[in-house]
């Protein structure tokens, strides 16, 4: 059953063309707000239009592109943006070339700041809004070959906490979601070592990977009026992990 009602909201959801991002785009859509479903592959975005009969708009685009932040200053109005896009490489500190330094680093913290910046210029019109930084447990701590991937999500972490600080006083709201392993199409390749997968098991207290719904229902709260006086937080997804 749903029991949160985003009837008359305008959510932007980057990253949506499949994973965590299509989750949260199609749960929205079905909580009564309207969707803005932003990736760069056409038929991803055609499937998760059809699968929700149409309801769900969608932004075939770069996000990397200042064109992406261009068209969102360009909306009437948002209410939810939730900054989902983002990639990793894992590989050993030592072997990190400049060039996958640089893409990380701008998807993950370029981008997500300024699709952030641009969404505020518009939610501060009306006096209110929900930002969510889809970030990770890695955000809060470190991890053998994935140096950059957590510099990157401890940077969003950061940028987390001083947004809220500065746009809490114009009824904007920043928080982020932190989660541990959850399975998609990005993290499946990983599970097929079965050696990092029971590592992965390990490190969860709760005994098991996360799945989409679990990530989604925590940034459904997040972009709902249940969080009205929630912000600057993370949201731990993670099974325990984290609390080692």
């Amino acid at each position: 059953m749903n029991t949160i009602d985003m009837t008359g909201a305008i959510a932007l959801v980057t990253g949506a063309g499949k994973g965590l991002g299509a989750g949260c785009a199609r749960k929205l859509a079905e909580s009564g707000a309207e969707v803005i479903a932003v990736a760069r592959t056409a038929s991803d975005l055609d499937a998760l239009a059809a699968s929700t009969s149409g309801v769900i708009k969608t932004w075939c685009i770069d996000v990397t592109d200042d064109a992406f932040f261009d068209r969102i200053r360009g909306l009437p109005r948002l209410d939810v943006l939730v900054n989902n896009a983002g990639t990793n490489q894992p590989e050993p500190f030592d072997t990190v070339a400049p060039e996958t330094l640089d893409r990380l680093l701008k998807l993950n913290v370029r981008t997500a700041f300024l699709a952030a910046q641009a969404a505020a210029s518009v939610m501060k019109q009306h006096g209110s809004g929900s930002i969510i930084h889809m970030s990770s447990q890695m955000g809060h701590v470190g991890a053998k070959n994935r140096t950059v991937y957590c510099m990157t999500k401890h940077a969003i972490e950061g940028l987390t906490k001083a947004m809220a600080i500065e746009l809490g006083p114009i009824g904007i709201r920043v928080n982020s979601v932190a989660p541990t392993f959850v399975e998609t199409p990005m993290t499946r390749p990983y599970f097929e070592d079965p050696e990092f997968k029971q590592y992965v098991l390990d490190m969860i207290p709760m005994g098991h990977i996360a799945q989409t719904e679990d990530v989604v229902n925590a940034v459904m709260f997040l972009a709902s009026s249940l969080s009205a006086m929630t912000t600057g937080h993370s949201l731990l997804v993670d099974g325990g992990w984290t609390a080692h």
